[in-house]
């Protein structure tokens, strides 16, 4: 049951993400959009344990996955925005 509930708050959390921070390319469906969520709580616990917010062992709540999956969407948002293709040269 525990497995259950992480699936849902994570697709809830990456559902905010994705509507706090659109993008025509965002990652879409029920699987990518829970993983993004999930993703979100460890990088959050990983930014929070680093920087003295949490201890070793407590990890981000709900805000914090929301938070981290924001991150998640910003840095997949540059990095698309950068490989995208050019049309119409230049140096």
């Amino acid at each position: 049951m525990h497995i259950l509930i992480i699936i849902l708050i994570g697709f809830v959390a990456g559902v905010i993400a994705k509507f706090l921070a659109p993008g025509p390319y965002n990652p879409s469906g029920f699987i990518l959009t829970t993983l993004l969520g999930i993703a979100g709580a460890f990088v959050a616990t990983w930014i929070g344990q680093a920087i003295g917010f949490y201890s070793f062992g407590q990890g981000a709540g709900f805000i914090g996955a929301i938070i981290g999956a924001v991150i998640i969407l910003a840095v997949y948002h540059f990095i698309e925005r950068n490989s995208a293709p050019r049309i119409g040269g230049g140096f």
